[in-house]
């Protein structure tokens, strides 16, 4: 039977309904507390209107031994229900650690802004919430008309009292949730998009150093961090002013009550035990109110946080794809592909079709801004926007599960991201180093002989992103991990950028030995030298397919086309003078 659309819950209202147990346990610990709060009203009646009047001590002894213990239940009580809380909070983190990680990884690698930070701050939210003192005022709120009762009994003005200033209360309480709720959702916005702003910008300390660019960073971020500033002030206003409101109303109720009990006593309708016994339990009647309003920004930022995190699980659902057993091979086919961007009106990649046997070597061409790049991310999956197919093997991409597809691909971006470890851990991946693997990669890239003149080898530390080394090594590290593990599908986006000439030498002879063991690699260059390696050439030009197939045959068309072709074709379809010379060249 299918569960209609109104009744299904989200992911993670899912996972929080996964504790109902843990809630009702907390639900039965607050019933005994609640109920047992009542013994102080009990206490001060017993002792104003009987034991002060009987003068018994054995009574006011036996009382006071039965309270205290009445007392002791209730501590009990209260730490129970808090350490089942905390208990449950970390059960929740536990389950959707991975589920948050992999679904903020997913927003990011599809450039929607999200951030795995963020994400990750939204569930400490939520826990925070779940395990703090704020959540027990809504396990108490429900007992207040409980304890509105019992001022009806002992007065009913003592009752209309009380359900007065819970009214105000619940008023402001209403007041809050519609006058901060917008505020402060606008306020994390801002918080977050100044402090991204920074960060982006800090990663290129030396650029800005060097060019003298720091003032007019800095007078950006100023005008960002005024604003978010501004936001944040209008917040707190906001929130203070409530509070004091909340204070005076508080102030107000324990004096009015005492008032009220100090005129029923003169007049003869309420003892002096009644009075003292009326104020303790208006105070603990409106108390979950207060904690309520107190605690209501505090509230609006988890609600804001789960709302953000319900968002982020819905767009990224767990997916596990079961493996396919399937070996692979390499036969990349690529099916009127066409690649978009937000914010560009104009397609990068158009409508884009070729077919490259297992075991080939393509050199990927063409002038800068001609869509390279986004082909070489399109054939690792990688890039956001994108229709037409990508098949590996007769498959699209996205069928295959990425835990197995991703030993069998090697990628290396135009820039190379390393990551703080051990050059070992990023060579492997930050995989099960498997040494034999580590070195035949490093050696690939000729990298072995460099990494041994390091005292630590390949376990020297290269810190944050690589930042102690060269351009140039950081490049062949990043050819190292692509190599790693012998992937039969290789994508290398400017493998020669930062090359010196050994570094370019081994480069092309990693190539050979790939093609040798029947591996596929698409080599994306300005460079000749690529296109005297490959068996296959892919020419792009403005996003479109100028050509594509054999090396031989794409070579000879061209000098072709280009001897026998008009003006007037040349200029229908333009082809980059420097590209044209190093095919030209190749030959």
């Amino acid at each position: 039977m299918m569960t209609p659309a109104f009744f299904k819950r989200s992911a993670l209202a899912s996972s929080l309904w996964g504790f109902r147990n843990e809630f009702f346990l907390v639900g039965a610990f607050s019933l005994i507390a609640n109920v047992l709060m009542l013994a102080p009203t009990v206490y001060m009646l017993q002792i104003y209107d009987r034991i002060l009047v009987s003068r018994s001590e054995m009574t006011l002894i036996g009382m006071s031994i039965l309270t205290l213990l009445l007392f002791a239940v209730i501590a009990f009580a209260e730490w129970m229900r808090s350490r089942v809380l905390v208990r449950a909070g970390l059960r929740f983190d536990e389950q959707l650690s991975a589920k948050i990680f992999n679904a903020s990884f997913e927003a990011r690698l599809l450039q929607l802004g999200a951030s795995q930070t963020r994400s990750f701050s939204d569930l400490i939210q939520i826990r925070q919430f779940l395990t703090g003192n704020g959540i027990f005022a809504f396990f108490d709120a429900p007992w207040t008309p409980i304890y509105l009762a019992v001022l009806f009994f002992l007065h009913p003005w003592l009752g209309f009292l009380g359900v007065f200033f819970a009214l105000v209360q619940v008023g402001i309480a209403v007041f809050s949730h519609r006058n901060t709720l917008k505020p402060t959702e606008e306020a994390h916005q801002s918080s977050a998009d100044t402090s991204a702003f920074l960060h982006s910008k800090l990663r290129n300390s030396e650029v800005l150093e060097s060019m003298g660019m720091i003032g007019n960073l800095q007078e950006r971020w100023l005008q960002r961090h005024s604003a978010s500033r501004n936001t944040t002030s209008k917040v707190l206003h906001i929130t203070h002013s409530i509070t004091a409101m909340s204070k005076f109303v508080r102030y107000s109720q324990q004096s009015l009550v005492l008032g009220a009990g100090a005129l029923l006593v003169i007049d003869g309708q309420l003892s002096p035990g009644g009075m003292i016994a009326a104020n303790v339990l208006m105070t603990r009647a409106l108390s979950p109110i207060d904690m309520i309003v107190s605690g209501w920004r505090q509230f609006a930022s988890m609600r804001i946080s789960f709302s953000r995190l319900e968002k982020l699980l819905a767009r990224f659902p767990e997916n596990s794809k079961p493996a396919t057993g399937q070996t692979f091979k390499g036969h990349v086919t690529i099916e009127n592909l066409v690649a978009t961007a937000t914010g560009r009106q104009a397609p990068i990649l158009k409508n884009i079709s070729f077919k490259i046997p297992a075991g080939s070597v393509v050199a990927v061409l063409g002038p800068s801004g001609s869509g390279k790049s986004t082909l070489a991310r399109a054939l690792v999956a990688i890039w956001p926007t994108l229709t037409g197919n990508v098949l590996l093997d007769g498959l699209p991409l996205s069928s295959w599960s990425r835990e197995e597809l991703g030993p069998h691909i090697g990628y290396l971006p135009q820039d190379v991201e390393l990551f703080d470890g051990s050059i070992a851990d990023n060579i492997s991946r930050f995989g099960e180093i498997n040494s034999e693997k580590v070195i035949a990669a490093a050696q690939s890239a000729g990298l072995h002989e460099m990494i041994l003149h390091y005292p630590k080898g390949y376990d020297t530390s290269i810190g944050e992103a690589g930042h102690l080394l060269s351009g140039g090594q950081r490049q062949r590290i990043g050819l190292a991990r692509a190599l790693y593990g012998d992937p039969m599908l290789i994508v290398l986006d400017e493998p020669n950028a930062n090359l010196d000439d050994v570094g370019e030498a081994a480069l092309y002879d990693a190539v050979r030995k790939l093609k040798a063991r029947g591996s596929t690699v698409f080599v994306v260059s300005h460079r000749s030298g690529a296109v005297a390696q490959a068996d296959h050439v892919v020419l792009l030009n403005d996003g479109s397919l100028y050509t594509a197939g054999p090396r031989d045959a794409v070579l000879a068309a061209l000098r072709d086309t280009q001897t026998a072709a008009s003006h007037k074709e040349r200029e229908a379809k333009p082809m980059d003078s420097l590209t044209a010379d190093h095919l030209a060249r190749s030959t």
